[in-house]
């Protein structure tokens, strides 16, 4: 007889975090639309508002899907990804000197944040029943070309920062099943190898390093040959890679390294990001008193750099709030992970949880200057529907896998 685990299951405080955030959100969204640049900014708020009614409404479907469902159609859901992405080319809405959104009137939708949940479930079915050991070179090859594809084709848009969630993703889910971080290292080392290869000193240490893991962890012929042989090819073609970049791309990377350099240009809105946080002080200026803000000296601020209208209004105490509510939030999505019995299932709470991670981590440490501008919206909180929609069915698998945490 099945036994059943009624409403003792059901995560409310994960429930009321995530509330929480969309609603602080929500006032952000109202503060940074009503400035100067903006005369017709109230509008961004409605809308907003409207994504996370949406949002809600997303969430709870995602609750009820019993989770086999999207273990058996992850495959189907991965091409849907990989066809929206391709179909982007011919009849996406360029803007910014990029094409990374379907246009349906005055709403928008990005299908990356589409794509990054199709990966999270193939790579949970890829990883929960696949029999192959983890230092198989076909193994190996298959899940990262899984990965690689979507990569590719977000960096194509260009969305640099997109495409890189897909391997901090792969990474989490790789250690969650088994692989040591040595092994873990070792296959990233190309990529390494890539940036690295700006000067050719670096590399060289780099390069001789990989030799020594190469010896010390000693794979089998194949791989070793293969990672020897992709560090080098992937050395190879930095500058060419950089040559191809976007003047933007290229000026952001030299602002993140000295902002200083292009005070009025690249540098412009990582210093004012700054001076945002900064004059906030320790109990903020106030909800819709921020001169940054008001004044709209800080572009992006309804968008990318959200969190700089939070530092400035409500000074470190809002900031470590909110902070609070994202530790609150990811720590429920791995001890969900942790605790379910089903492998795919603790998988996909795994992997969803990166990917929130990665993007509130990337959104904070560029509106605070420690990382380059990246483009990254901070989830629940930056203007956004198809960021908000993500968020939110994230939310509703996290309460579906708790609720369900016992069945294999």
């Amino acid at each position: 007889m099945k036994l059943k685990f009624p409403q003792e299951n059901f995560d409310i405080w994960l429930l009321v975090t995530a509330l929480s955030l969309s609603l602080i959100g929500l006032l952000l969204v109202y503060s940074a639309s009503r400035n100067v640049s903006l005369p017709a900014g109230s509008h961004l708020f409605s809308k907003q508002v409207v994504w996370l009614l949406l949002g809600l409404v997303c969430g709870a479907v995602f609750f009820v899907i019993p989770l086999k469902l999207h273990d058996f159609f992850s495959g189907f859901y991965y091409l849907i990804g990989i066809g929206l992405l391709l179909i982007l080319d011919f009849v996406g809405n360029e803007k910014g000197g990029a094409i990374r959104w379907f246009n349906f009137g005055s709403f928008a939708f990005q299908p990356s944040e589409f794509v990054k949940l199709a990966l999270v479930f193939i790579l949970a079915r890829y990883l929960a029943y696949s029999q192959r050991s983890f230092l198989n070179f076909r193994w190996l090859f298959t899940i990262f070309a899984i990965t690689l594809v979507p990569m590719v084709l977000v960096l194509k848009q260009p969305d640099l920062a997109t495409s890189l969630i897909f391997i901090a993703t792969l990474v989490v889910m790789l250690f969650w099943a088994g692989v040591s971080p040595l092994y873990i290292l070792l296959l990233l080392s190309p990529f390494i190898s890539l940036v690295a290869a700006f000067h050719w000193i670096t590399w060289g240490i780099f390069f001789f390093f990989v030799l020594l893991l190469l010896y010390h962890l000693r794979p089998n012929f194949l791989l070793s040959s293969s990672l020897i042989l992709f560090n080098l090819l992937f050395g190879m073609v930095t500058p060419l890679i950089w040559n191809r970049l976007h003047d933007y791309q290229k000026l952001r990377i030299l602002a993140f390294l000295d902002p200083t350099s292009d005070p009025q240009g690249s540098g412009y809105q990582i210093i004012q990001s700054k001076v945002a946080i900064g004059s906030g002080g320790f109990f903020g200026k106030g909800f819709l008193h921020g001169s940054q803000t008001k004044l709209a000296f800080l572009p992006a601020q309804h968008t990318d750099f959200i969190f700089s209208v939070l530092g400035e209004e409500f000074g470190f105490w809002g900031v470590l709030a909110l902070l609070a509510l994202f530790f609150v939030l990811l720590l429920k999505g791995f001890v969900i992970a942790r605790k379910a019995r089903n492998s795919f299932a603790s998988f996909v709470a795994l992997g969803i949880s990166s990917v929130l991670a990665f993007q509130v981590v990337v959104n904070i440490g560029m509106a605070t200057g420690i990382m380059p501008v990246a483009g990254l919206p901070l989830p629940f909180i930056s203007y956004g529907g198809s960021s908000m929609l993500l968020a939110w069915i994230c939310t509703g698998i996290l309460l579906n896998i708790n609720y369900h945490w016992y069945e294999y």
